[in-house]
């Protein structure tokens, strides 16, 4: 059985160097580019979630 992808790519700009990812675990969503990775925050400094209901079959 093969195992599924925790990470899934939500939306790309510039030819792929900006990138968001969502860790389809935990909701929390991550900003990818040519010079690294951070968590994405919401006005309040906390983790921008998706809800995680949306990868769920």
């Amino acid at each position: 059985m093969a195992k599924e992808k925790r990470f899934e790519k939500t939306y790309s700009q510039d030819l792929g160097t900006l990138q968001v990812i969502v860790d389809k675990e935990t909701g929390v969503n991550y900003l990818l580019t040519s010079y690294g990775i951070t968590v994405m925050l919401d006005r309040d400094g906390k983790p921008l979630v998706t809800s995680t209901n949306t990868y769920t079959e």
